[in-house]
């Protein structure tokens, strides 16, 4: 298991991006121009494993008020083969403000199998919220 991780930067692959978070997240789906706005704003990648697209990522960066954020989603039918933990570890390694502290991530309550991920590498639950009748959490993991 390998994945390949490329950094969102035209139309076409913020367009596969945007295909996995509306699969991954369907409660809060995004339009294209979102996407863009968001790209404008966070670093979003793709993952790939033998040429087949497996997953995305946003990362957020720190503010005053809150850590790096790092969000990692993998398509429903790519779960539970070590994609996740890949990717995160790729993500991690990749970019050195992910590991000098503590690191957030957010997660559709009803993906148990996200919440679930997150626990199992650290994460601790610290907020629910709702946005357009979708619960979501908040979850850090402390350095």
């Amino acid at each position: 298991m390998s994945i390949e991780v490329t950094t969102v930067v035209d139309d076409a692959a913020a367009e596969l991006w945007r295909q996995v978070h509306n699969t991954v997240i369907p409660a809060t789906p995004l339009t294209s121009s979102e996407v863009r706005d968001r790209r404008r704003r966070n670093r979003l990648t793709l993952a790939h494993a033998a040429g087949v697209l497996v997953g995305n990522a946003t990362v957020r960066p720190a503010t005053d008020q809150r850590p790096p954020t790092v969000i990692v989603r993998i398509l429903p039918e790519h779960r539970r083969h070590g994609y996740g933990t890949e990717y995160l570890q790729r993500l991690l390694t990749d970019d050195p403000a992910l590991r000098a502290g503590d690191l957030a991530t957010v997660v559709l309550c009803a993906n148990h199998d996200g919440l679930s991920f997150a626990r199992r590498h650290g994460f601790v639950e610290v907020e629910r919220y709702q946005v357009g009748g979708a619960e979501y959490a908040d979850l850090v993991r402390r350095r």
